[in-house]
C-alpha cells in the first residue's frame, strides 16, 4: 500500500487500511550516519529511509547493512599464499 501519513504516495510495507502499523504509527528522519546513502528520499524537508522505518536502530552495533555509501572491508589472508603442499618422502 501507499503510505498515507509521512511519506504520501510512496510504497510502504507498515500501511494497512487502519493507518500505519509500525510502532508509533509513523516512519522516523534518518540519522547523521545515513547522510550520502542512495536508499533516502526527501519528503516535506525531512530526510526518510526507504527501507527501513526507524534508521537510528540499524545503526546501534556498527554499519547498516543497506548502506550504498559504505564500503565493507573483508578479512582475508593477506600476504599469506599457499600452494599445495608437496608430499613427504617415505624411507
Amino acid at each position: 500500500m501507499q503510505c498515507a501519513t509521512i511519506k504520501e504516495g510512496v510504497e510502504c510495507t507498515f500501511m494497512t487500511k487502519k493507518g500505519c502499523d509500525f510502532n508509533g504509527g509513523a516512519c522516523h528522519a534518518v540519522v547523521e550516519q545515513c547522510t550520502g546513502c542512495d536508499r533516502t528520499i526527501k519528503n516535506n524537508d525531512t530526510v526518510f529511509c526507504q527501507v527501513f522505518p526507524d534508521p537510528a536502530i540499524k545503526w546501534r552495533r556498527g554499519a547498516c547493512n543497506m548502506a550504498t555509501h559504505i564500503k565493507t572491508e573483508t578479512k582475508g589472508q593477506e600476504g599469506k599464499v599457499r600452494v599445495g603442499q608437496q608430499k613427504q618422502k617415505k624411507k
